[in-house]
């Protein structure tokens, strides 16, 4: 037995599932999750001394690869100052202008301390200013555990084969309309069946919960479309996408403008953090500006600003991030593409810039129904062979790809010969 096997049977006890979250459970691959000890680069390394290539990075906020020195350096300095103030700091303000200056129709932002929190902030705050409750969202987009969001929410929900979520009230999920990803006539028929009464759609601009789905040309600004027409606003769930496809997130690489904007812990280079961000009428609905009450101790934790304000200077100051990371991610497709022409793997390999995907059906994917027509028992054993051979994906198929600028064009041909091996085998 191995030592990552010791201790995640030690913590079967004490922790549900063994995980603090159950994305990071290797169950639907039949096995039992690597104890990560360190990582740097593009590499992570278990504490039985194996060396992985990793393809998660830290749920996509790694982006300039683990341990950057410059982000480590930021952390200490500040971490000598002292952890936590519960206070206002100067480096918030910092933040908040970097981010403003950076994204398309940000005038505000607002620090929380997770995806999760931005999105249940983002959705209160368009209630508070529409005066209306009702919110559309898209089979297989996930935003969030809060309870209005776990409608046929994608990631580890799909995973886990849970359609929802026991312990969530009916009532708590009854003005949570769900439509069709790149589907514009499910999204007006809803606002048809709900005049009036529609405050927001939220999605995820790229869908990279149900695997990587990517928007349909006209999706994205057809739901802009849709909203204006209606009165509701349009959110755009970044916490994958913001500061990823490009400097102004999807907002920018499509060239479509949302009233609000939720980002994770790409903002704190993978430290805990959220925020969400938007028009100034809409965000100064919030308190103590306004009545939308959202509170909370760590927001803006001077430790986690350090972290974010070095990751995004690096990323504004250096575009040739932006430029290796997506042309990684273009060849990586096409090589993978070419290499299921020839084995005659049964796969679709999508994703756009840095964000791809390999689902285990021939089939394209444009939502959620296609991506469910995956063989998950395949993908498991296509997952445990490359582990073996010392690469770190997502153990679901439901989960993204994720490229850094310290991935090399030499990880990505071992990635694409080792996945040949296995449909050669």
């Amino acid at each position: 037995m191995t030592r990552s096997e010791q201790v995640f049977a030690e913590a079967q006890n004490y922790i549900p599932g063994g995980v603090n979250s159950p994305v990071r459970a290797f169950q639907s691959v039949g096995s039992t999750p690597r104890m990560i000890a360190r990582a740097d680069g593009a590499r992570m390394f278990d504490i039985d001394g194996r060396e992985y290539v990793d393809f998660v990075g830290s749920w996509g906020p790694m982006i300039l690869g683990h341990n950057h020195p410059a982000v480590r350096e930021a952390v200490v300095k500040a971490a000598a100052n002292g952890l936590s103030f519960g206070a206002a700091t100067e480096i918030e303000v910092e933040v908040a202008k970097l981010i403003c200056s950076m994204v398309p129709n940000v005038e505000m932002i607002r620090m929380v301390n997770s995806g999760t929190e931005a999105v249940m902030s983002a959705i209160r705050a368009a209630r508070g200013f529409t005066k209306r409750n009702r919110i559309i969202k898209f089979a297989g987009c996930y935003h969030g555990h809060s309870d209005a969001m776990l409608v046929k929410a994608g990631s580890g929900v799909m995973t886990s084969g849970i359609p929802d979520s026991a312990g969530v009230p009916a009532a708590c999920a009854a003005d949570t309309l769900t439509a069709v990803y790149n589907d514009l006539a499910s999204v007006e028929e809803l606002f048809s069946q709900n005049k009036d009464e529609v405050a927001a759609v939220i999605v995820e601009p790229v869908a990279a919960n149900m695997g990587v789905v990517e928007p349909a040309p006209g999706f994205l600004s057809g739901l802009r479309e849709l909203c204006d027409k209606n009165g509701a606003l349009l959110i755009f769930d970044e916490v994958i996408t913001g500061f990823r496809l490009a400097l102004g997130g999807a907002q920018e690489y499509y060239g479509v403008r949302a009233d609000l904007v939720t980002f994770g812990k790409i903002i704190g280079a993978g430290m805990p953090v959220g925020a969400y961000a938007g028009r100034r009428d809409v965000m100064s609905m919030i308190s103590p500006k306004g009545s939308v009450y959202q509170a909370g101790t760590l927001s803006g934790n001077p430790v986690a600003m350090a972290a974010g304000l070095t990751q995004l200077t690096i990323l504004k100051e250096t575009p040739a991030v932006y430029e290796k990371v997506n042309s990684l991610g273009d060849t990586f497709r096409a090589e993978m593409r070419k290499m299921a022409a020839e084995t005659g793997a049964p796969v679709t390999v999508t994703g756009v810039g840095s964000l791809s995907c390999v689902f285990f059906t021939p089939n394209p994917v444009k939502n959620y129904t296609d991506a469910k027509t995956s063989d998950t028992a395949l993908f498991a054993k296509y997952f445990l062979h490359m582990l073996d051979k010392g690469f770190y994906f997502a153990p679901s198929q439901f989960e993204a790809i994720f490229l850094s600028a310290a991935h090399t064009k030499e990880d990505l041909d071992a990635a694409v010969k080792t996945a040949r091996e296995f449909f050669t085998a």
